[in-house]
């Protein structure tokens, strides 16, 4: 799925977080804080 193709987002919100995505068994994991439990959030892939 890689594309060398850029796009841009505008997205309004109340808070941004810079994150590295961790290896999690077959997967990847990003851990955030506990007061965004419950919340809606948006993860754009940047690199």
């Amino acid at each position: 799925m890689d594309n060398d193709k850029s796009s841009k987002f505008e997205v309004y919100g109340q808070e941004m977080i810079e994150k590295t995505v961790k290896q999690s068994g077959n997967s990847g994991r990003i851990y955030l804080p506990p007061h965004w439990i419950g919340k809606k959030v948006k993860i754009i892939r940047v690199e």
